[in-house]
């Protein structure tokens, strides 16, 4: 069926990143894979392309654009060719909405400009240990100081994104303790600089999948806040989080569409180069079978996909439709992705076959950004239920 989601400028994109790509990282990225982590030149080369201003306004040096299909388009890509950008998707996806919409002027003014050049990278800090999907028990503190002009800032996060990198960081603290009728009270965002006394960042995680972005812990001890870089509204976090969260979670079930399509792609082209017994294993009956049905999977998982994406930009998204979206996209993503590397047989297992990358990064799709169990109680509450 012919895809409608996506107008000729789009897909013009689609082709300069692809060729960015190719030219950029396929080269580099084993390279990337065995350091654990995307050189931090490599973000001023996005910078250039324009990938992180698409949806900065125009005054603050970007380009405007209010639709998020363009990342949609990106992160096709970067599945198609079983890369990662490393912690730019979180630069961009998860952090530059709360920057345009709970940043005052001045806040703007000061941060986007190096937001889109490059040389400041985002990330957002909100699990702790012991914590994980449950944020309104995190214990993070920002404490305002006497005379008003900064916050005091202890605690400890962990699996931040892009935390090794970042110049900026968007905490989620408690600047009042929850109340009794309500425990999301009292968490505030702040946007903090990496450089200030007491902060400082812990191990570089050694995860499973998605190698090639940086994923750390991170310590406060006394960190001074000042006070103009409280993000929105004091203790109003909570909020602001479950409002960004659909966009989140729209962009993980794009990201496991696109893994399975890419999936069904390498295994495509491995069991048509590969004989056994005298014969192409694509022609065996099971393989085709096997095949056949992951392009049906694939084929839902894109509808849902686009019709998440078409809601998305009319405004239109609920937190129970994209919580929907992810849980089919990552579970379709699971098993197609499963039966490619099946079909690859022991290559599939060797982490120099596009295919074992895939079924390591993509494993994660069903924890962050909400597990699959938080999925299914959104949707179950929507119900009614």
């Amino acid at each position: 069926m012919r895809r409608t989601v996506y107008n000729e400028d789009h897909e013009a994109f689609r082709e300069t990143i692809r060729a960015f790509i190719e030219a950029e990282v396929v080269p580099v990225y084993d390279e990337w894979y065995a350091a654990g982590q995307a050189p931090r030149d490599f973000y001023y080369k996005l910078a250039e392309l324009g990938v992180f201003g698409i949806e900065v306004p125009e005054e603050y040096g970007g380009a405007g654009e209010t639709s998020f299909k363009f990342q949609a388009v990106i992160t096709e890509e970067a599945a198609r060719a079983a890369v990662s950008f490393g912690g730019s998707g979180v630069h961009v996806a998860l952090c530059l909405p709360y920057l345009l919409a709970y940043g005052t002027e001045d806040q703007k003014k000061r941060w986007l400009p190096d937001f889109v050049s490059g040389a400041a990278m985002y990330a957002i800090a909100m699990t702790e240990p012991g914590t994980g999907s449950d944020l309104a028990g995190m214990k993070t503190t920002a404490r305002l100081s006497d005379d008003g002009t900064h916050y005091v800032l202890n605690g400890a996060k962990t699996f931040i994104t892009g935390g090794v990198h970042a110049d900026r960081v968007i905490v989620c603290a408690r600047t009042a303790p929850p109340t009794a009728e309500d425990r999301r009270h009292g968490i505030s965002l702040f946007v903090v600089d990496t450089k200030l006394p007491g902060y400082a960042v812990g191990r570089k995680l050694d995860k499973l999948g998605l190698r090639t972005s940086d994923t750390a812990e991170l310590s406060f001890t006394d960190v001074k806040v000042p006070a103009e870089d409280l993000l929105g509204e004091e203790h109003q976090g909570f909020s602001y989080l479950g409002r960004n969260l659909p966009q989140e979670r729209l962009a993980i079930a794009v990201g496991a569409y696109a893994q399975a399509k890419a999936a069904i792609r390498f295994a495509q082209q491995y069991v048509t180069d590969r004989t056994v017994f005298g014969q192409p294993v694509a022609s065996f009956q099971n393989t085709k079978f096997e095949l056949a049905a992951c392009q049906a999977e694939v084929d839902a998982a894109e509808a849902v996909a686009d019709r998440a994406l078409e809601a998305h930009d009319a405004g239109e998204l609920t937190a129970a439709e994209a919580a929907s979206a992810k849980l089919f996209c990552t579970e379709v993503a699971h098993r197609v992705i499963d039966r490619c590397l099946q079909l690859h047989g022991g290559y599939g297992y060797m982490n120099e076959y596009p295919i074992a990358r895939l079924y390591a990064d993509n494993r994660v799709n069903r924890i962050y950004g909400g597990t699959s169990e938080v999925m299914k109680s959104i949707i179950a509450k929507s119900m009614g239920l």
